[in-house]
């Protein structure tokens, strides 16, 4: 018997600071979860259609999901190789650099307080007036407006900004800061993928865009640098990963992306959790959408070329059985959801677009709101339950269908992952309404996932995306079985519907 002493295994740490919540998840070599942690953050809602975070609060969650996720493992911080970083994207801070103080509670991405200022901003244009530099359409869903917000209506605010005493950043810029020191030599930094959603970066070269930050007012001394999304920003200091390097920074869904191995073109993944974001690789071409979508960055690996992607974003899926359940109190956990659902044939006639803070892709109506159409007394809450879950299937058609419309590319198949993955229903009716296989992996933390991918890239952990491809595992797959002329119908009553939800708001 050997009596060689085995050598400690190693680790990548990822943390995903989302839009709920904060998490730290651990995983091996073998893209396997090993620990994890997580805890919930407080939604503050000041006025209807004003979403903020407690950035400090934020703060605090991380440093405790890292220091639980290591214990609960029992790892030694020697053994975490590179710590990669995942955020919700858009949701924008600024602080000021000498305290470390946010200024103010962080503006979330569902925030609509920019709405009146995204329109003047348009001017005679409209919403595409930095579409061709950004690919993003002007929209109260995007930061750099945000700042521009904050700037306007923080007292002083402006001036402390323009003489450098300011930092802006999305959570990932916030958490690298404080994670490599922050007042104490934090690095002030963002990836492509999330300064791809400032509409303040130029898709092409990648640089902050001079002429727009003019247009918008947002002083180029507040913002932080654009790095690659995998090489080394910096180093942890203090806390429970003290000294290991910060590798990788990905927005959340770009991570899923990358998480989902989409290395490829047309290869495209959903992530189905409070919104729903669909994501195409398109290669290293800039697709400029007419049909809808945004361009974004999908990914920058260290020096190599950018991929970019499509995305389709709807704000509002799992939100909606939360709602059911907590402003309705029509299900007492989200899973009910399903069990309620499948006591009914179908959705009794009944459609719900849930445009609570506007729609999102293909159309960006910030003058929608959520309409139940179709209903008659028939209708129980069964059928409601049933109308809820095919919302968020309908909603992915129409994306796919914008996504074939602008790239020219089939979907083959959609992977697929998020909380909402669990309901088998959702799954098939997805399916059912792309007529395409839906898979799910055995990893769905894949925005975790694609956070450690790249930060292990960076570090030499893994050797290359070949590497990664081969970690992936299929757990679940569904094939469609619907009548296609059904699905026809069915998608032309759910368009009604969403046309129905059009206009509920008056422009001051």
């Amino acid at each position: 018997m050997s009596d060689t002493p085995t050598a400690p295994r190693e680790y990548i740490a990822a943390i995903d600071q989302g839009t709920t919540s904060s998490r730290c998840i651990v995983f091996d070599h073998d893209g396997r979860i090993v620990a994890v942690d997580q805890k919930e953050h407080e939604q503050i809602f000041p006025r209807p259609g004003w979403v903020e975070h407690d950035a400090t609060e934020i703060w605090t969650n991380v440093q405790e999901v890292v220091a639980g996720a290591l214990r609960k493992g029992g790892i030694a911080k020697d053994q975490v190789k590179a710590i990669g970083i995942t955020n919700q994207r858009e949701t924008t801070l600024l602080w000021d650099k000498a305290t470390g103080e946010p200024v103010h509670n962080a503006i979330v991405w569902q925030d609509t307080r920019t709405d009146a200022l995204c329109r003047e901003l348009g001017r005679n244009v409209g919403q595409d007036r930095f579409r061709r530099e950004t690919g993003l359409p002007l929209a109260s869903y995007f930061a750099g407006p945000k700042i521009r917000w904050l700037l306007d209506n923080v007292e002083g605010l402006r001036d402390r900004a323009e003489r450098g005493e300011i930092l802006f950043g999305t959570m990932d810029s916030w958490v690298i800061w404080n994670l490599t020191g922050g007042v104490d030599g934090g690095v002030h930094v963002t990836d492509v993928t999330n300064a791809s959603r400032t509409l303040l970066m130029n898709l092409r070269t990648l640089a902050w865009e001079e002429r727009i930050l003019d247009s918008i007012g947002v002083p180029a001394a507040v913002l932080p640098e654009i790095r690659s999304s995998a090489e080394v920003y910096g180093y942890a200091k203090g806390g429970a990963l003290d000294g290991v390097p910060v590798a990788s920074a990905l927005g959340d869904q770009q991570a899923a992306l990358f998480g989902q191995t989409c290395f490829a073109v047309g290869e495209a993944k959903s992530t189905y959790g409070t919104g729903t974001f669909l994501l195409m690789n398109t290669g290293s071409e800039v697709i400029n959408s007419y049909a809808g979508l945004i361009t974004t960055v999908g990914y920058r690996i260290g020096d190599q070329a950018p991929v970019y992607s499509l995305e389709g974003s709807i704000a509002i899926t799992g939100a909606l059985v939360q709602w059911m359940r907590d402003q309705l109190g029509l299900i007492s956990t989200a899973p009910e959801i399903e069990t309620l659902a499948l006591s009914v044939e179908d959705n009794g006639g009944c459609y719900f677009v849930p445009a609570f803070s506007g729609l999102f892709a293909p159309y960006w109506r910030s003058d929608a709101r959520g309409v139940i159409a179709g209903l008659t007394r028939y209708v129980t809450k069964a059928h409601i339950a049933r109308a809820v879950l095919e919302a968020t299937a309908w909603q992915t058609r129409e994306i796919v269908d914008a996504m074939k419309k602008d790239s020219g590319v089939e979907l083959t198949a959609l992977k697929v992952d998020g909380g909402m993955t669990s309901n088998n229903l959702l799954m098939q009716s997805i399916s059912d309404f792309l007529d395409a296989p839906v898979v799910r992996p055995m990893v769905s933390e894949t925005t975790c996932l694609g956070a450690a991918y790249a930060a292990g890239l960076a570090t030499g952990f893994w050797t290359s995306i070949e590497d990664l491809r081969a970690n992936w595992r299929r757990a679940a797959e569904w094939n469609p079985q619907m009548d296609a002329g059904e699905r026809e119908r069915e998608y032309k009553q759910w368009l009604k519907a969403v046309q129905s939800s059009m206009g509920w708001l008056e422009e001051d």
